[in-house]
This record gives structure tokens, C-alpha cells and sequence, in this order.
């Protein structure tokens, strides 16, 4: 096995890493987690290595984006196996940090983001969830001074806040974003994934299944609002409890009624049992 990361707790110390590796003429990646690594995370770290030299992953449940009727406490947490996966990857460095060092007394700043956080998609469920992820990913690019960082394409709302909070705030690093790492059967790979029922596990890959189906009817010139209404059915018929069903603009989120509005991209929130899954997917 490859050796561990080196573990920074300490934004300094994160930062005096970044500036050897930055004399010595390497570039630096930020890939920014919440741990409990799968395979989807790894792809991101091997996504990074055709632009940066150096790699680091953050670690960090982000308490500011959780609501009070979330999983914050139940969320998944185990550092050691994650590191033992960065290991095997060949990740460079793993920034840890306690909440006291990303929070600490006093702090009180907050950021508010508008445009594609506002779309009535994910936040129509989840109010604060943008201003918290927000908040944290700022940090974090701040803290790491990275060339560039990468997000997945699964969490598709939030890689386009990233991108609008990284521009508007003059953040000099670049935002990748990574396509969706999938199971056999099609589901999006998610950390909640762990969460279903072997029954519910079972039924889970309809939402890829009807995605994907949707995407290509669209794309041979079927019309949008009756291909979606229909795979809102077949959905809701599977035993989901449908959040939404959209047909999105790919970059502003706004609704898309046809191709003639521009690139479209699927996408679906639903719950099955007590876990909420997400996906989407592209019109081609």
C-alpha cells in the first residue's frame, strides 16, 4: 500500500505544504469532501491528475449546510478508512480540520448566493443548504490557494453555485467539474447509497434508468413536457416520493421547454424510504 496522505488540521499548515510544493514549480488540486470516500471520489482525484502535479482532499462535514431536520449527526464519518483510500489513490495531502478551525469563536461572515442557487430546484427543499455550501467551498479555496478543484457533475445545482460564487468573487482557482461515477446498474454513486434497504437498493436505479430514457427521447425530437410528465410517472410509480422532475437549462438551470432554449440537462430529487437521492443527466 502506498503511504498515508500527509493530514493537515491546521489551515496553516495546509498552506506551508502548498507554498514548498509551489516553490519546487507543482500545481495544486483541490478536491473538497465530506468524506466517507467511494469510488466517485477517487474519480476525482483522478480527474486532477491531468491538470495539477500536486493533489489535496478535503475532509470535512460542513455543518452550515445541513438543516435541523437533516443527517448532520448521523452523516457518515470514518476517517481512517477514508485515508486508507487516499492512500491506495495516491493522494499528496488530506486537510481535516475540526469545526473549531473552520468556525472558530466569533465568526460571523456569511455568503449569500443568488442565480443558479435560487433555480427552485434543491433549494426549494433544502433553504440554507446553498448559503452553507457557499460559505464552506469559499473557505476552503481560500484556504488551500489551489490552481484548480474539482466537483461532481452528480450534486449538479451546486457545481453550478461553485462556478457562479468562484466568478462573481474574482476566486482565481478553476473549477472542474467531473462526470457521475455509477453502479452497475446505473445508480449515481452517493454516500447516502448506503442508507436503502436491500429492497430499496433494488428499486434505485430507476431513477438513472428513466433519466437516461428521457434524455434520449428528447434528444430524437419527442416533446419536453410530455416525455418529462411521463417519466414522472414511471417514477412515482416505483415507489419514489418525487421532489422534482425538471428539464433545465444545462447552464442556467433556468426551465427549458424545448432544444431551441439551448443545452438541456435532466434532473431528478426523489426519496425512497427515509433516503433522498439525486441525479441528472444530459441531453445529447
Amino acid at each position: 500500500m502506498s503511504a498515508k496522505p500527509i493530514v493537515f488540521q491546521k489551515i496553516s499548515d495546509m498552506r506551508r505544504a502548498v507554498a514548498q510544493w509551489r516553490a519546487a514549480g507543482e500545481t495544486v488540486a483541490l478536491i473538497p469532501t465530506m468524506g466517507a470516500l467511494h469510488a466517485g471520489h477517487v474519480s476525482l482525484l483522478e480527474a486532477s491528475r491531468g491538470k495539477a502535479r500536486r493533489a489535496i482532499v478535503s475532509i470535512f462535514v460542513n455543518p452550515t449546510q445541513f438543516a435541523p431536520d437533516e443527517d448532520f449527526s448521523a452523516y457518515p464519518r470514518r476517517l481512517e478508512a477514508d485515508l486508507a483510500r487516499l492512500a491506495e489513490a495516491g493522494c499528496d495531502g488530506c486537510f481535516a480540520p475540526d469545526a473549531s478551525e473552520m468556525y472558530p469563536a466569533g465568526f460571523s461572515t456569511k455568503v449569500i448566493p443568488g442565480g443558479p442557487a435560487l433555480a427552485g430546484l434543491e433549494d426549494r427543499f433544502r433553504t440554507d443548504h446553498f448559503a452553507g455550501v457557499a460559505q464552506v467551498v469559499a473557505k476552503l479555496l481560500n484556504q488551500a490557494q489551489a490552481d484548480c478543484a474539482f466537483f461532481g457533475e452528480k450534486d449538479f445545482q451546486q457545481l453550478a453555485v461553485i462556478r457562479r460564487m468562484a466568478a462573481d468573487l474574482d476566486i482565481p482557482t478553476k473549477i472542474f467539474g467531473v462526470p457521475t461515477m455509477r453502479e452497475a446498474d446505473g445508480l449515481a454513486m452517493s454516500s447516502r447509497n448506503a442508507y436503502l434497504s436491500p429492497e430499496e437498493r433494488a428499486r434505485a436505479a430507476t431513477l438513472s434508468r428513466v433519466l437516461r430514457a428521457s434524455a434520449e427521447k428528447i434528444a430524437a425530437g419527442a416533446p419536453v413536457g410530455e416525455v418529462m410528465a411521463q417519466g414522472a410517472r414511471e417514477i412515482e410509480a416505483a415507489g419514489f416520493a418525487l421532489d422534482y422532475f425538471e428539464a433545465r437549462h444545462a447552464e442556467s438551470l433556468a426551465p427549458a421547454a424545448s432544444r431551441a432554449d439551448g443545452a438541456i440537462r435532466l434532473l431528478v430529487a426523489a426519496r425512497l424510504g427515509r433516503t433522498r437521492l439525486i441525479d441528472n443527466w444530459a441531453v445529447k
